[in-house]
């Protein structure tokens, strides 16, 4: 299983912390989001590469971060501003024609933290191949849940919905970062990026594959952060530095 780390944002809401530093290098409790981020991943025994693809902005910030973390390779997919960025579904799509991968991906958005073990989602993944998973986090709240990806699934776990930041949301169940797609569907990608569908947010790739295939929904417990702005940032700082201290 190859994991992709999308990275080729430019965290404009989070300035002017994000202006010479990437979101994912930004630190909660001590630690940047990118280290605890990769330490989850290397719990998953089949994930056998990690790639993180940025942009030419922050390519050397990656590089430099790397040092650490010798086993993560970084691609720079060469664009140079918000309006030239290929758009996280086109940058996924780079890398799968550059590495020509044709094992299991795993993708997830860089500044993506949580509480549950991945290893659970990835096994649930498995169970549902052929077909595409994406983790789910119950918000609890109608009017939260308006400012994200919301699916709703039936019995089974099938994604039979999948709204876009709807003013009225079905269900409480947003979208985290975090897509499971087994080999079997890599090509959907491909057949995705030849749409004109819009090629920015990953869950209008899940969104479609929903409708034009099958999707299935893992929920998750525990904490989630979708750090995007100041206050989340902060607020995943206080909890971590928390964590931290009582671990200690």
């Amino acid at each position: 299983m190859v994991t992709i780390i999308l990275a080729a944002g430019y965290g404009t809401r989070l300035y002017p912390l994000t202006l010479d530093k990437p979101k994912a290098l930004l630190e909660v409790g001590g630690k940047t989001i990118l280290d605890r981020l990769v330490r989850k991943i290397e719990l998953v025994k089949e994930c056998k590469e990690i790639i993180i693809v940025t942009n030419e902005k922050f390519y050397r910030n990656f590089e430099t971060w790397k040092a650490e973390s010798p086993g993560v390779e970084v691609i720079n997919d060469g664009t140079k501003s918000d309006e030239t960025r290929l758009g996280a579904i086109g940058d996924i799509n780079l890398i799968l024609q550059k590495k020509s991968v044709e094992e299991d991906v795993l993708i997830t958005g860089s500044d993506n933290l949580f509480d549950f073990d991945l290893r659970e989602f990835v096994e649930f993944g498995n169970r549902k191949r052929p077909f595409s998973s994406i983790a789910l986090f119950d918000v609890k709240d109608r009017k939260l849940a308006r400012k994200y990806g919301v699916c709703s699934l039936d019995k089974n776990a099938q994604v039979i919905e999948f709204e876009e930041k709807p003013p009225s949301p079905k269900s409480t169940l947003a979208a985290s970062a975090l897509y499971f797609i087994p080999k079997e569907k890599i090509t959907k990608i491909f057949d995705y990026m030849k749409t004109d569908l819009p090629k920015d947010a990953p869950g209008n790739l899940m969104k479609w594959l929903a409708k034009t295939d099958k999707v299935f929904g893992y929920v998750f417990s525990g904490a989630w952060y979708d750090i995007g702005d100041i206050d989340s940032l902060k607020k995943a700082d206080e909890d971590f530095a928390k964590r931290e201290e009582e671990n200690k």
